[in-house]
């Protein structure tokens, strides 16, 4: 690509040799002739043939690109160098393993132009999940006690579906697991998010790469990090004189 695309669709990937050709074709059969757009996926250094699939695509998809870690570093990790490395002004995130729909970004995209310019994070909800009844019962429990702690008057932050500014998305403090947090952080840093319902599908091959427990672990962690962060956190405005 040339021309410097209006939007850029992230994708981190693990282990998803089988989705990545499906999805490619969902993000492109989405976005053309809708906006100029970029795909850059991010193989957090897959063990099976997801680089070798992404590798094969190029040819065939000008809008593809594909970075590879040196060391495998999580999905957060993924998002934020995807988003350095994006070349739009906006980003759009999906998770690899197709649950989430790009017929979707579209939808983000057309209440982004409705929406007050303040407005920097669309975040998609998940209204009917295509899940095992634990993992939604575990997502609901999460949910509930994030929003009580930090009141970020979102009801899914686990969604991998979302659009938001890439200059505000940089002026968040990183670590690992904010791609969880990033209502709470966009609104500390002085922005407004809104939910937007998407759709929800069931994970069409492979496994999912995290478990109710480790989530719930790593989550109580995370939520005192972010609940100090925002305490912590000071918005001025200033005036250029």
């Amino acid at each position: 690509m040339t021309q410097t695309p209006q939007l850029s669709v992230v994708v981190p990937v693990f282990n998803e040799q089988d989705n990545v050709a499906p999805l490619v074709q969902e993000i492109t059969a989405a976005l053309r002739g809708v906006t100029d757009f970029e795909i850059v996926y991010v193989d957090d250094r897959s063990r099976d043939g997801t680089l070798a699939a992404l590798e094969a695509l190029k040819a065939g998809v000008p809008e593809l690109r594909v970075l590879q870690h040196v060391t495998q570093s999580g999905q957060s990790t993924a998002v934020r160098n995807g988003v350095k490395a994006a070349r739009g002004a906006w980003i759009a995130t999906l998770d690899g393993d197709g649950q989430n729909d790009p017929a979707d970004i579209p939808k983000l995209l057309a209440k982004r132009a409705e929406s007050a310019a303040e407005f920097k994070l669309f975040a998609g909800w998940r209204v009917n999940r295509q899940d095992s009844g634990s993992k939604r019962w575990a997502s609901k429990w999460a949910n509930a006690i994030r929003s009580r702690m930090l009141r970020d008057d979102t009801p899914d932050t686990g969604c991998g579906i979302k659009l938001f500014e890439r200059a505000a998305f940089l002026e968040l403090p990183y670590f690992d697991h904010m791609h969880r947090y990033l209502p709470a952080l966009m609104q500390r840093a002085g922005y407004k998010t809104v939910s937007v319902p998407v759709n929800h599908r069931p994970r069409g091959t492979g496994v999912s790469k995290y478990n109710n427990l480790n989530r719930a672990l790593v989550g109580i962690s995370d939520l005192r990090g972010v609940a100090w962060l925002i305490r912590r956190g000071k918005l001025t405005q200033i005036v250029e004189r």
